[in-house]
């Protein structure tokens, strides 16, 4: 690292290297999903930018240091593609300037959050708009039908949504782990159908950002071994009362977004290794839990935002437990 580089200069190299790395799975979305994803990332980014400029505008601060770092369009960007492809503008809109004003800057700006802010915008829009939150489609639109959905101009079209395979696996009373692959379209191969290949997509991201050291392995391989033991032992095979194997959980929802682009975020998780680990454990014991019991199809954005809040706790149990050194 040059010696004339300045912490910003780190954080925004950070920064880029992390929205390179979201790119095989901004891919994959587009791929499976159509021009949605790419419209929401377009509204999610402009309204982080305009919230940005409105906050260094109220505080009197020069614009050019909020802009310059990217963690704003970094924020955007993974809650655009945690939001259902085809949400109305005003959702995208609201989960962005949500997750920026009471995530970041209610505590003071970048360095200073407790939560992330990306999961904490996520996770109001989840409350307040369930339903449109959960209105995920079942193939992608062609782009003028897309514009006539998110910004509801004409008539909408009906018939284009359904539940993910979590939400169906949750729901499922009778019909055995067999049953559904073969007959409910959310489902492929392993997992949800499409979202395996996304879930491969982020992985393919988030080794690159191991091996470029923009991120620590403590946190995602707690995360992924947590959420891969727990589905194992809850495990029961194809039985209508299963909740879904190992594999099925690894490649569902936004698993590999969270363990490698969510839980990494360095100023609401853990600092040190131990800790890492710990707060990766409870991130996947956690999203298993509210995923299969809970109210919510997909647990990560929730589990994160609880174990922001153990994030304390856990710090202070690495450092009791880190050898003392005799002067």
């Amino acid at each position: 690292m040059s010696p004339l580089e300045t912490p910003d200069d780190r954080l925004q190299q950070a920064m880029k290297l992390v929205l390179l790395a979201t790119l095989p799975g901004l891919l994959a979305l587009f791929w499976l999903y159509g021009w949605g994803i790419l419209i929401n990332l377009v509204l999610a980014i402009a309204t982080a930018l305009l919230v940005e400029t409105m906050v260094a505008h109220l505080r009197r601060q020069p614009l050019q240091p909020p802009l310059r770092d990217g963690s704003a369009v970094v924020s955007a960007t993974l809650l655009a593609v945690a939001l259902p492809p085809y949400c109305p503008w005003w959702l995208t809109a609201t989960a962005v300037a949500s997750g920026l004003l009471f995530g970041k800057h209610l505590y003071g700006g970048v360095g200073k959050n407790p939560f992330n802010p990306a999961m904490l915008g996520f996770a109001m829009a989840m409350v307040m708009f369930p339903q449109s939150m959960t209105h995920w489609p079942a193939h992608g639109l062609d782009f003028a039908t897309t514009l006539q959905q998110i910004f509801n101009i004409g008539l909408a079209p009906d018939a284009w949504a359904q539940a993910t395979a979590l939400d169906s696996l949750r729901l499922n009373k009778s019909l055995t782990m067999d049953e559904l692959f073969a007959s409910h379209s959310a489902f492929g191969r392993f997992g949800g159908r499409g979202a395996e290949w996304v879930n491969l997509a982020f992985l393919a991201g988030g080794l690159f950002l191991l091996q470029r050291r923009v991120i620590a392995w403590h946190a995602p391989v707690g995360m992924l071994t947590s959420l891969f033991v727990i589905s194992l032992v809850c495990w029961n095979g194809s039985g209508s009362d299963s909740h879904g194997s190992p594999l099925f959980h690894l490649l569902s929802g936004a698993t590999m977004l969270g363990a490698f682009f969510i839980i990494t975020e360095p100023v609401s998780g853990a600092r040190t290794a131990l800790a890492r680990v710990l707060f990766g454990v409870g991130v996947g014991l956690l999203t298993y839990l509210i995923r299969t019991w809970g109210g919510y199809p997909d647990g990560v954005a929730f589990a994160v935002l609880l174990m922001n809040l153990c994030v304390p706790a856990l710090e202070r149990f690495a450092c009791d437990r880190q050898p003392q050194v005799n002067p």
